[in-house]
């Protein structure tokens, strides 16, 4: 089973870290008990069930079950009270807010545009890369249709376009990007980041996008087998210059990204949301945590930090009770 059957295999299931889960760290009772479940994002998942893993080692007593199901999913389970905290990728709209929607930042990641690593052309684009306004007349106006249209080849093959069919923070911000909302852009619907991964890889002339940790293997920092990154021609030149050659593994897009030289959108924060201010002291806790202790694990789960300035501002939207004693190192 390779690694991206792996993380399609994870997501459609619900991971439940229930009391009797055996641990061989040692574990530190804090003397904290409760539940908290979680839904939402793809790109939030893979780091989440981490922060579970490790907020459990220090609270036994603590059961966190955690599903993943699109950002849409998460911010509708979150206001009609089904979980306790949504993972969101995209800003929170104003029609959020109004029906109550709370936010608070956790991390850092990026969409990239995706094609098959056997796409015939591939040479040519990790050159020239596409430019941002032909990204729009592929996926917004439809006005360009054929390989032809972006490389020089005597090819007619169309371009196979792929989008997101569910609610989520990836198309959102990939359609911000180019200046629209995820219902304008064109192609093929699929569910999910793992959909959209397996789809790329078993069409040679597809042209999609996708979270960075469905893109990179988070242990070799590779690509994954059968996936490949089309570079953005960020200043429309018509080459891809030495400061936007930043794809080849994942901690140089992580660089990019954390630089501000990937650009935001399709670069964002990604959320947990609530109906209101959280309640819950075990809620609570598990996001000051998180802000605290759980970014040790940021890196390694491909998203990149907040700055310390961020993280001191987010930490501000928990009750006082909870924060008015720590500090930040």
């Amino acid at each position: 089973m390779n690694s991206i059957k792996i993380i399609l295999f994870i997501t459609t299931a619900t991971v439940v870290f229930c009391n009797s889960c055996k641990n061989n760290s040692k574990k530190i009772d804090t003397g904290l008990s409760g539940k908290i479940t979680i839904s939402g994002a793809f790109a939030l998942y893979p780091l989440t069930v981490r922060w579970a893993e490790e907020f459990k080692k220090e609270n036994p007593n603590v059961t966190i079950d955690i599903s993943a199901g699109g950002a849409g999913k998460g911010m509708t389970d979150a206001l009609s009270g089904m979980v306790d905290l949504g993972m969101f990728s995209r800003e929170i709209s104003n029609e959020e807010i109004k029906k109550g929607a709370w936010w608070i930042a956790v991390v850092k990641d990026a969409v990239i545009p995706t094609v098959n690593a056997n796409c015939p052309f591939i040479n040519e684009l990790k050159i020239k890369g596409i430019k941002p306004e032909h990204f729009k007349k592929i996926f917004i106006e439809g006005t360009i249709k054929t390989w032809n249209e972006l490389i020089p080849t005597k090819s007619k093959n169309n371009i196979n376009v792929f989008t997101r069919a569910d609610a989520c923070g990836a198309a959102a911000m990939w359609a911000k990007y180019l200046g629209h909302e995820q219902e304008d852009l064109l192609g093929t619907g699929i569910f999910g980041d793992p959909g959209m991964a397996d789809a790329i890889r078993n069409d040679k002339y597809s042209l999609g996008y996708n979270n960075v940790i469905y893109v990179y293997d988070l242990k070799t920092k590779k690509k994954y087998e059968g996936l490949e990154v089309v570079p953005i021609d960020l200043n429309s030149n018509g080459k891809i210059d030495e400061d936007e050659d930043f794809y080849e593994n994942l901690e140089l897009i992580m660089k990019a990204i954390k630089n501000n030289l990937y650009p935001s959108p399709p670069a964002r924060p990604l959320y947990f949301v609530s109906n209101g201010i959280p309640e819950n002291p075990v809620t609570i806790e598990f996001l000051k945590w998180i802000l605290i202790k759980g970014q040790a694990f940021v890196g390694e789960a491909g998203c990149v930090h907040l700055p310390d300035s961020i993280i001191g501002e987010e930490l501000k939207k928990l009750p006082v009770s909870v924060i008015d004693s720590l500090t930040i190192n």
